[in-house]
């Protein structure tokens, strides 16, 4: 992800008070000063508890997983797509692999994705989910995957309202409906608005965020956050890395979970509308929805603006305790 620098600006502690620094930040962004778009931020979590990479190119040992400092990895339970067979040596993941892992104290975790841009698997929608469903859940079981476990359905993309509402919602319901059936939960791979709109409907027990549309905002619920794309390498094979920001991220060994922990139910909101780009975050109480706009020398200044100037001026009060 491409990160603008930061204004230099030197703040003295002895001076600058906390409610001048938030008051300062919110205006300053409101008005156009410094950027919005700021490293995400885990508000829920404070800080990653470790990284896991995901990898489709091939398959590097545990051993060299492990040396690279990585807890494990997201292994696909989905076939190459068609044309991608030659590169994609990767997937699916196979017993001998999750054995491996095992024997090194790492775990896996599921996640299902086999189209992607113009093939994506969600552009079927509900009937969609009665063809990839049931692969996803064979191949996890073939590899070792245990029961009660999530399978991460990726939604790999940056879509439009419209296209959540008309197509992925539907898809990812009637997947998780063919997942509690085989006693297996739903996870979703998605970008900070798919994540956001899945839990206003009430979709979904695990969270693994990518950045494509994200605008540097990381939602605190995630359970996995995707930072960096085909920039690493392990064991000669390219990589990607994410962060860890729960506990139970998900992940398992051959026949068995690795952490025993029920991940607690995402909050259920079906009969409110669900906007976009309207973050819930537990650091800052406040809500964009509650803060009137303003006008600042003749420009009109909106409450979402607002809002984001005061998320970027609780970072920065964090950062000088």
């Amino acid at each position: 992800m491409q990160q603008r620098s930061q204004p230099a600006v030197s703040i003295d502690k002895q001076f600058l008070s906390r409610r001048r620094l938030l008051k300062a930040a919110a205006i300053a962004v409101a008005a156009g000063a410094v950027t919005t778009r700021v490293q995400p931020q885990a508000y829920a979590q404070n800080r990653a508890l470790g990284t896991v990479i995901d990898y489709a190119a091939g398959v590097p040992s545990a051993a060299a997983v492990k040396r690279a400092g990585h807890m494990g990895a997201v292994r696909y339970v989905s076939r190459p797509r068609p044309g991608a067979e030659s590169w994609m040596l990767g997937k699916p993941v196979t017993l001998k692999e999750t054995r491996d892992f095992a024997e090194h104290g790492l775990s896996v975790a599921s996640v299902y994705q086999y189209g992607k841009a113009d093939s994506a698997d969600w552009h079927g929608g509900a009937a969609a989910a009665a063809t990839h469903a049931p692969q996803a859940i064979s191949l996890h079981e073939a590899a070792g995957g245990p029961k009660g476990v999530p399978i991460y359905v990726a939604i790999d993309d940056n879509p439009t309202r419209a296209q959540y509402d008309q197509q992925i919602r539907p898809y990812l319901q009637a997947f998780r409906e063919r997942l509690a059936a085989a006693d297996l939960r739903l996870g979703i791979y998605g970008n900070y608005s798919t994540i956001n709109w899945a839990i206003q409907d009430g979709i979904g027990a695990y969270y693994w965020q990518h950045n494509w549309g994200s605008n540097g905002r990381l939602h605190p619920q995630v359970h996995l956050h995707q930072e960096r794309i085909d920039k690493d390498q392990v064991d000669g094979v390219g990589v990607d890395i994410n962060r860890v920001y729960q506990a139970d991220w998900g992940q398992w060994q051959p026949g068995k979970r690795t952490n025993t922990q029920p991940a607690a139910p995402a909050p259920s909101q079906p009969n409110a509308p669900s906007q976009p780009n309207t973050p819930s975050q537990p650091s800052n109480p406040s809500n964009s929805s509650s803060i009137p706009s303003v006008t600042i020398n003749g420009s009109s200044i909106s409450s979402e603006q607002i809002q984001r100037g005061l998320d970027i001026a609780s970072q920065l009060s964090s950062r000088l305790n």
